[in-house]
């Protein structure tokens, strides 16, 4: 089989965010306001003609369903008869407001560009709409495309959606305070789907009018208090690392992120869950290779 370069993609933390709905699903996303680390997913695929489509995805050494990159992949080659075997080495886990979906659709969207000669905007766009397509998020792949601390102006992909980046670098600890969260259940209901878009709107606008890194830490906040997102334990881990720095709650996922003394958030965020430390990661998606 023919093997492509390795491919990293950014994991994705979103801070706040306002739907965006639209016929067209390259229209589709997210305004808000984020920033991409350098934990994340790397990504190999393997590929040759064969009598029939054939997919297989991996995640750490185990076979999984994988929706959104299987869909990216659909999308990639269309109707054609290919084996695809992708493998995909994820540093935290799904469904935890990480952008870990949208990191295996376009890590695997990227390696298959490679393979087939295809360019780089056609492996986000498939990479995006898998992403809308299955529900899993709105705003992440454009996002970890070009990495850094984003402000997603205007939704969708690129004439329509509009991004610009925040300068900044800082060390970033995550926590994983409970189960995972289905994005689509809550997106789902459309009185917190109001919710959410009136304060995203709100912050968007704030974080426009003062944009800075300690803008988007208070104004997370703000967003997970105003919209009662977060869980009760979400919420303690939160207040219970305010003293060494900001923290607010990655949407949509039962977890926390935090700045302030590294030291001192890892040790008391390891009494809520599971604790990982990055930095932000400026470059976005690129070969490893």
């Amino acid at each position: 089989m023919e093997e492509s370069p390795r491919v990293f993609v950014p994991a994705h933390i979103t801070a706040f965010f306002d739907p965006h709905y639209d016929s067209d699903p390259l229209k589709t996303g997210s305004r808000g306001a984020g920033f991409s680390t350098t934990l994340g997913s790397k990504v190999k695929v393997y590929l040759r003609r064969s009598r029939e489509q054939d997919i297989e995805v991996f995640i750490n050494g185990k076979r999984s369903k994988a929706i959104t990159t299987l869909t990216a992949i659909r999308n990639m080659i269309g109707k054609e008869h290919y084996k695809v075997r992708v493998e995909i080495e994820q540093d935290l886990p799904t469904s935890q407001g990480f952008g870990m979906s949208g990191a295996g659709a376009l890590g695997a969207s990227l390696a298959l560009s490679k393979l087939m000669g295809l360019d780089r905007l056609t492996a986000i766009k498939n990479a995006h709409l898998a992403d809308v397509m299955c529900g899993t998020g709105l705003g992440d792949v454009i996002s970890q495309a070009f990495g850094g601390i984003e402000i997603r102006r205007s939704p969708g992909l690129p004439p329509w959606g509009l991004i610009e980046h925040i300068p900044g670098d800082f060390e970033v600890v995550v926590c994983i305070v409970g189960r995972e969260i289905d994005t689509r259940k809550v997106l789902g209901d459309e009185r917190v789907r109001r919710r959410i878009s009136k304060y995203g709107k709100y912050c968007l606008s704030s974080l426009i009018d003062n944009p800075s890194v300690e803008r988007l830490f208070d104004l997370s906040r703000e967003f997970m208090r105003s919209t009662d997102l977060a869980s009760k334990e979400v919420e303690r881990a939160v207040d219970a690392v305010s003293i060494f720095g900001k923290a607010s709650m990655c949407m949509i996922g039962n977890s926390v992120f935090a700045i302030g003394d590294p030291d001192k958030l890892m040790e008391v965020l390891s009494n809520f869950g599971k604790v990982y430390r990055a930095r932000v990661d400026p470059e976005g998606a690129r070969f490893l290779d």
